[in-house]
């Protein structure tokens, strides 16, 4: 595999803390859809109807102009391409399906999303339905965005713990996979190339098959060994990842050291430098600091030793 170390290596941030986060504005395919969407203070997406019953369905855009109704997030991302000039990639990104549609149906954040998962094993059907809703709204949102200026895509299946391996074959990764490949053919068909990212958070039973799936980086969360990736993968794909975020409250020093652990651990061909989820809102950007000038050296030392 060509290396993505050192091409790579200071995209680290993507989901985190630096430009990439500008076009993560207040609509996403679920506003488009026609679903209100509010960002509460201190509890994030929250929405005052949420889906019940299949028959809410009903309520949904099914043909959906996203030029028209995400096209301000597309201004963004351009404004953004034009304002960073080249210094760092721009990184598109999405929510993936299921994750998508369990904020649809729980109304926003949950411990144990037992509403979302009650309609999956009460009403698979209209499940289905909406996943595949949700998909086609998300290809058209991320050609968009590589219109708009956008440089490598990625897609966040945030809840992907949340079910089991056999639900995630049925419920996620088949969806995942639509996307990628649909969004690649189009981009093939314009003589276009954009690396693509998938990130299923604490679905450690499907490393395999997103190592076979049609993204180019599989991202990690922080609970996973990067030597068992490593090997798990077979070097079938970039790995992104994986540090704790909960390690930006250490000390500067203590996180030069934990990220050259991490570096050590991935070792220097076909990795993205990375947190293991994003950042939260009471994180030093100082340490955030520490941490990609701590990527940048330790890489650099690594690279030199090669």
């Amino acid at each position: 595999m060509q290396s993505c170390f050192q091409e790579f290596t200071w995209k680290c941030n993507a989901d985190s803390g630096t430009p990439d986060n500008l076009p993560k504005l207040r609509k996403s395919p679920k506003n488009a859809m026609g679903m209100d969407v509010q960002m509460v203070p201190g509890k994030g997406p929250t929405f005052p109807e949420p889906l019940k019953e299949p028959e809410d369905l009903q309520r949904l855009r099914v043909k959906v102009d996203v030029a028209t109704e995400l096209g301000y997030v597309f201004k963004a991302i351009t404004l953004t391409r034009h304002k960073i000039e080249g210094k760092v990639p721009l990184i598109g990104f999405t929510g993936a399906p299921w994750t998508l549609m369990s904020y649809m149906i729980e109304g926003g954040g949950s411990n144990t999303h037992s509403k979302a998962k009650r309609w999956l094993y009460r009403h698979p059907q209209a499940s289905h339905m909406l996943l595949k809703m949700l998909t086609d709204v998300i290809v058209e949102y991320l050609l968009g965005q590589v219109a708009a200026g956008a440089q490598a895509l990625q897609v966040f299946e945030s809840h992907a713990g949340i079910l089991g391996p056999v639900e995630f074959q049925a419920f996620s990764l088949h969806y995942l996979n639509d996307i990628a490949r649909r969004v690649k053919e189009k981009l093939k068909e314009e003589q276009k190339e954009v690396p693509m990212i998938v990130f299923a958070k604490d679905a450690h039973y499907a490393l395999e098959d997103l190592s076979q799936s049609h993204y180019n980086v599989v991202g990690l969360d922080w609970t996973i060994d990067p030597r068992s990736a490593r090997e798990r993968t077979g070097g079938k794909v970039c790995l992104q990842g994986n540090m704790d975020p909960c390690a930006l409250y250490a000390p500067k020093e203590s996180i030069s050291n934990i990220v050259k652990n991490m570096l050590e651990g991935f070792g220097t061909r076909g990795y993205i430098a990375n947190l293991g989820h994003g950042l939260y809102p009471d994180m030093d950007p100082e340490n955030v600091g520490a941490f990609v000038e701590a990527v940048h050296q330790h890489s650099k030392q690594m690279v030199k030793q090669m």
